[in-house]
């Protein structure tokens, strides 16, 4: 594992760091909404480094130590997520990458795919969805379990005291619970991941301004045009896109291949699955 540095990408700062050696293929892990390079575990990405992949995880601005902006007020579109992962594979001297991506990152993976094809040398996709989040209202595809549509039609939650840690954490362990399939949740690990990114964010509470960006440019139709070979990672069990997203993802992308997740919610990948997450990412690669 190297250090974390500073990038400036776009006129902002994205912070990155990197696992293996940087002559062998990269590997780029683009988190989802809220999420902070810290939930991509370390000895996962040491995993995948250690079959031959130069690994990069990143804060995606708005989240860790890279460029935050007031919570509620986020200057910039759902694209600009985007240009910040071609701008940082630039800022890194990398012409083109193993690009894995999980819900709302791998929403933008699916704009670079369309849109910047010539940077992947492959594509992952893992719970997720056709055109990301979006996709979630497409009445072509499985709803939302029942359990989620009751959570978030109650809603009354405002959140945490974003100052303390105590608060963040359970905040953070709740959500799991709610989004996780049948592998149990490991507190004590989310106590750990949530408290390296409390403790590494001077503005956790920005992170929250990934759900206020609009979906943007819709490009289902043209992900049949989608050429590098596509891999496709989904929890059997996930609540917010059942797994028949995936099998959609599957069907319009020309050669994907589908592997489920048994007993995956809507998360990311527990340690139950890392064998398979690795195993297949390293293969397809």
């Amino acid at each position: 594992m190297n250090s974390e540095q500073l990038l400036h990408v776009n006129g902002i700062d994205l912070c990155a760091q990197t696992f293996g050696d940087s002559a062998a293929p990269a590997l780029l892990l683009i988190g989802g909404a809220e999420a902070s390079m810290d939930w991509w575990d370390d000895e996962l990405c040491e995993r995948l480094a250690a079959g031959g992949r130069y690994v990069i995880r990143y804060d995606t601005r708005d989240t860790g130590r890279s460029t935050t902006f007031p919570p509620g007020a986020p200057p910039y579109a759902g694209e600009a997520l985007v240009a910040d992962a071609v701008g940082l594979l630039d800022a890194l001297g990398i012409e083109a990458a193993h690009i894995v991506g999980i819900s709302a990152g791998a929403g933008v993976a699916q704009h670079l795919a369309v849109h910047h094809q010539d940077r992947l040398l492959s594509l992952t996709l893992i719970s997720t969805t056709p055109n990301g989040p979006g996709g979630a209202g497409d009445p072509e595809l499985p709803p939302m379990s029942e359990k989620l549509q009751k959570m978030f039609a109650e809603g009354g939650d405002e959140g945490p005291d974003w100052s303390d840690r105590e608060s963040v954490i359970a905040y953070f362990i709740k959500g799991e619970r709610g989004f996780a399939g049948s592998i149990p949740v490991d507190e004590e690990r989310l106590r750990r991941i949530v408290t390296r990114a409390f403790d590494r964010s001077p503005s956790l509470a920005s992170a929250q301004n990934h759900w206020q960006l609009e979906g943007g440019e819709p490009i289902r139709h043209l992900l049949g045009g989608i050429t590098v070979p596509t891999l496709i990672l989904h929890g059997t069990e996930d609540p917010l896109f059942p797994y028949g997203h995936g099998e959609a993802l599957a069907r319009e992308i020309p050669g994907a291949r589908l592997v489920p997740l048994k007993g995956m919610g809507h998360q990311m990948p527990p340690p139950e699955v890392w064998s398979t997450v690795t195993t297949e990412i390293l293969r397809h690669g």
